[in-house]
């Protein structure tokens, strides 16, 4: 018997799905209370009404208390979560993904469940000994569907849902920070956070799924299935870094751009690489704000900005100051360039359901562009160096940049440009100060760009130099 139910996380209120008690109905309640017993938390009882005499005191939660509330809503991003309520107990069949247990290779956890386990009794509480703030890494590798921050979200709380294929995911709850985002390829071990108890939970955990579709099924590591209660060591020896995102631009004040990297574990920071000096960094943003650069004030250098997905705003940073802009849909990809050549840069998004760019104006007025397929990734630049900002898009499967160049007021020409290898990641700047932008790519497995040096992006011959710099994986 199955019931489905929509995990529906907006940036200020809940609707979950919440389970009615032994009787078996079931009623949906509003995530703005903070005790929704909801979302594979830790309930706690209220107390029964009509009760005579004194209510018993309610025990101490276990591991560090929670921060006092702020008025940060948070950000949600990606997919929405649905669940099919399951109270059969019939085991179910072994996953085609080959999860490993979330956490560091060696480290010894325990799993727990309870009847009344929201959404089902087939996810894992996992606890050791003083883990507040250990690291939960993916149970395998895939794509990052959904990624909710927020501290005093209801239900899950914070949490990250990872897609492996064959219409299998996972899901990591009540986490106290973040380290991946929305569209973010992971492998094995990668860490996507650290383990909390934000949302419904009374103590410091890590709620698990493994998802079928829409279903939590059992969870299976290293091949064999979990057996609740068990002291079991983590196999998830294939421990990787949370990779930087690339991007260049003149920051400094050089001729030519610099190399940037935007890391987003600990404190995010901008990091900015200098010729014989060392790395400049940049404190801004959140870890899973979408990072970008642009020239706000004309004065020739690009400067920070982040985007919140959730917020839709844009925050940019020049000097101490910093604007926000609204601007786009929550799943956009955030894009920045000088629309209309007047040497001030302005803020645009990429749709990613259908491959629209839309490009703000100063006065708010939006041009759209459709260019490319919704998987691909924006890029944008000066490919001729008329000082006014082109479009164009990379191809991971096939590391193809293609340049959209407009002739006139209205005719299109299209160039394709091969650099890299599938899954590197597009960078474009000018690296020889000519006025007009070059083309790069970024390993993220070593942390290695590959700068294409010519006068003109669409030349057919060009060098190529690499460079490392930043974290991979």
């Amino acid at each position: 018997m199955s019931t489905a139910c929509a995990v529906l996380l907006g940036p200020l209120s809940t609707t979950v799905y919440a389970d009615g008690g032994s009787s078996g109905n079931s009623t949906f309640s509003n995530g703005s209370s903070a005790t929704s017993p909801t979302g594979g938390g830790h309930n706690q009882s209220s107390g029964t009404k009509g009760t005579k005499g004194k209510s018993k005191p309610k025990k101490k939660p276990k591991g560090k208390s929670k921060p006092a509330p702020t008025s940060d809503p948070g950000t949600y991003a990606g997919k929405l979560v649905l669940t099919d309520r399951d109270v059969s107990t019939k085991p179910t069949a072994a996953p085609v993904t080959p999860y490993e247990m979330p956490f560091p290779c060696g480290e010894v956890w325990t799993g727990t469940t309870r009847s009344s386990h929201s959404p089902s009794t087939r996810s894992v509480d996992f606890n050791r000994a003083d883990d507040f703030g250990d690291p939960v890494l993916a149970a395998a590798g895939g794509v990052v569907t959904t990624a909710v921050t927020g501290k005093n979200r209801p239900s899950y709380g914070q949490f990250v849902v990872i897609e492996h294929g064959n219409d299998e995911s996972t899901l990591y709850a009540h986490l106290d920070s973040l380290t991946v985002t929305v569209g973010e390829t992971v492998t094995v071990g990668t860490q996507i956070g650290t383990l909390g108890n934000t949302g419904n939970s009374s103590g410091a955990h890590l709620h698990f799924e493994e998802r079928k579709a829409s279903s939590v099924v059992d969870s299976w590591f290293h091949a064999a299935r979990y057996v609740f209660g068990t002291a079991q060591a983590s196999q998830n020896c294939e421990v990787v870094a949370v990779p930087d995102i690339p991007l260049a631009g003149n920051i400094v004040g050089g001729k030519k751009a610099e190399l940037v990297v935007y890391r987003r574990t600990g404190k995010p920071s901008f990091r900015i690489q200098r010729d014989g000096k060392r790395t400049k960094v940049i404190k801004f943003g959140s870890s899973s704000d979408q990072p970008l650069l642009g020239d706000w004030n004309g004065n020739g250098r690009v400067s920070p900005a982040v985007r919140n997905p959730t917020t839709k705003t844009f925050s940019l940073k020049n000097k101490r100051a910093v604007t926000k802009v609204k601007f786009g849909g929550r799943k956009d990809l955030a894009i920045s360039g000088d629309w209309d050549g007047d040497g001030i840069w302005e803020v645009g998004v990429r749709r990613a359901g259908s491959g629209v760019f839309k490009l703000r104006a100063a006065d708010g007025s939006v041009t759209k562009v459709r260019l490319g397929r919704a998987s691909d990734i924006p890029v944008t630049g000066d490919w001729d160096g008329d000082g006014i900002t082109d479009l164009g898009f990379y191809d991971g499967e096939t590391a193809t940049f293609t340049l959209r160049l407009v002739e006139g007021e209205s005719a299109e020409a299209f160039q394709q440009v091969q650099l890299g290898e599938p899954g590197d990641l597009p960078v474009a700047a000018d690296w020889d100060a000519n006025g007009v932008t070059d083309l790069a790519v970024w390993d993220p497995n070593t942390a290695t760009y590959k700068l294409r040096l010519a006068p003109s992006p669409t030349m057919a011959k060009a060098k190529v130099a690499k460079t490392r710099f930043g974290q991979g994986r």
